[in-house]
């Protein structure tokens, strides 16, 4: 990536990584937004951690260490910010990973928006078991004041605190001179980002999951700080989180909300336990075979097809609290008209009658379909015509559907020219005549 300007810069710090290091690269060279570069900090490690870091710059040009005397995260990340070239700033830990779609998500979401900062949604890694962490109820963009009413309710909590579910300006950074706090050895994270909610206007909350966060970081107590030190550090960091919302807040707002804000003394021991929904790690997304996936064949090519299309669909119903089938059977819908059958319908969205009867009822109840069935009188055999009106209500989510299916493209003709591209759907239009030659 010499001589061009990454869209983000992803920063990672490393100490004595080397046995999650790996996997916390590999999620990042894999996301499907390429146009970033990774800085690894590589923060005096003692052990092959500066090693495996050397290896990935010289694989990858857009990977690039840092190594450096051990000083600590903070000034990790300060060196890393100090060398940052993107428009956007990512961070993430080195014994966490990123969803493959990550990076794409948070840029999108920025730049459709306009927003400073996107937050999201991340799953919590506990040995082989993932929890979604589902903080957020609706998608949409906030103001800071609407964004610091939302963590007055829960001022301790991860989802605010930490770097990682979230994608930051670089400009909005460097303009204030944003730097991590290299005294404290708690919430050094959740001041960054107050000083930069500070600074920034709008929001975004993205309802996806896209990170990977291991519990295995330690408490202040397994830090071996002293009990005084630990109340000393809480009240420090409580007199920034005062002074924000004094910033945030006019006199009377303030006064009002005086008990809330003081609330963070009482919750600041953190998140410490999982979720209720765990899942074996690997079940949170929708299941590959593998081999399937790697074989050669018209069966295979089938189910690659809709394995890639499945797995765009979910992540695009996840910001609607619906799963991939209950947006495919959306895009059916649209796509069949009002003139299915539901034995007909049922076999285009892949699904039984009775499933399709389950997805439709659901549908309807969260008000994005009407449903009525009519016999037609010349059919044979008295076949009812189901049909199924769009509502206002699924636009939103039928252009959720339409992303989707440019993602899927966008993925399948990954590599190719124009040309190539061109040459493809000409043969593909000769094939597609062929099979309707013999279906219909």
């Amino acid at each position: 990536m010499a001589g061009t300007t990454p869209t983000v810069s992803i920063i990672v710090p490393v100490y004595n990584a080397s046995k999650t290091l790996r996997r916390c690269v590999d999620s990042v060279l894999k996301q499907e937004y390429p146009e970033f570069e990774l800085i690894l900090v590589d923060d005096g490690s003692r052990d092959d951690s500066p090693a495996i870091c050397d290896s990935y710059a010289r694989q990858d040009g857009r990977v690039q260490v840092i190594h450096k005397e051990n000083a600590g995260v903070s000034a990790a990340r300060n060196d890393a910010l100090d060398r940052a070239r993107g428009e956007y700033l990512q961070f993430l830990d080195s014994d966490d990973w990123l969803a493959p779609e990550a990076t794409k998500l948070l840029v999108r979401s920025a730049r459709e928006h306009g927003c400073d900062m996107v937050i999201a949604d991340f799953y919590r890694v506990s040995g082989e078991r993932v929890s979604h962490k589902g903080e957020i109820d609706e998608e949409g963009v906030m103001s800071r004041e609407d964004f610091a009413a939302h963590m007055m309710e829960d001022p301790a909590d991860y989802y605010y605190g930490v770097l990682w579910n979230k994608l930051f300006r670089r400009e909005l950074v460097e303009a204030h001179r944003l730097r991590m706090n290299e005294k404290l050895r708690w919430c050094e994270d959740f001041l960054f980002n107050l000083e930069y909610i500070l600074r920034a206007e709008t929001f975004y909350a993205l309802r996806v999951p896209i990170y990977y966060y291991v519990k295995t970081k330690g408490s202040l107590v397994a830090q071996s700080m002293s009990l005084p030190n630990i109340i000393r550090m809480k009240l420090r960091v409580f007199e920034y989180y005062n002074d924000f919302y004094k910033h945030v807040l006019d006199e009377r707002d303030y006064e009002k909300n005086r008990l809330k804000v003081y609330r963070f003394l009482v919750d600041a021991a953190g998140d410490e336990s999982l979720l209720p929904g765990l899942k074996k790690l690997g079940d949170e997304r929708p299941p590959v075979c593998l081999p399937a996936v790697a074989g050669q064949g018209v069966l295979t090519d089938d189910y690659r097809s809709w394995k890639l299309l499945e797995r765009y669909l979910e992540t695009a119903g996840l910001k609607h609290d619906l799963s991939g089938t209950e947006l495919r059977t959306l895009l059916c819908l649209q796509q069949a008209g009002e003139g299915a059958s539901r034995k007909e319908l049922a076999d285009f969205v892949g699904v039984s009658r009775v499933t399709l009867t389950l997805l439709l009822q659901k549908l309807a109840a969260r008000g994005f379909i009407r449903v009525e069935e009519s016999q037609e009188e010349d059919a044979p055999g008295g076949t009812r015509r189901l049909r199924a009106a769009l509502l206002p209500a699924a636009q939103p989510l039928l252009e959720e559907g339409l992303v989707a299916l440019e993602d899927y493209d966008r993925a399948r003709f990954a590599g190719l020219t124009g040309e190539e591209r061109d040459q493809y759907a000409a043969l593909w239009a000769r094939i597609q005549d062929n099979m309707r030659r013999v279906l219909e």
